[in-house]
């Protein structure tokens, strides 16, 4: 995977707190995930099906 180049925050990322969180970059392969505190740091890379079925399984318990 190349080096990603649009890294985004979590929308819950507001004021005050908001460094405090992931960034990611999905392309249609991969999603790239990164420490918003710390982005020189390790990133790690996910397939993208795989990172996708993680993101359902938080939603759906997060409401729980």
């Amino acid at each position: 995977m190349t080096a990603p180049r649009a890294w985004r925050k979590s929308s819950y990322s507001g004021d005050g707190d908001g460094d405090n969180c992931v960034e990611l970059v999905p392309t249609p392969t991969h999603t790239a995930v990164r420490d918003s505190k710390a982005p020189a740091r390790a990133t790690l890379t996910f397939p993208a099906p795989a990172f996708a079925t993680f993101l359902e399984a938080l939603k759906s318990t997060s409401l729980r």
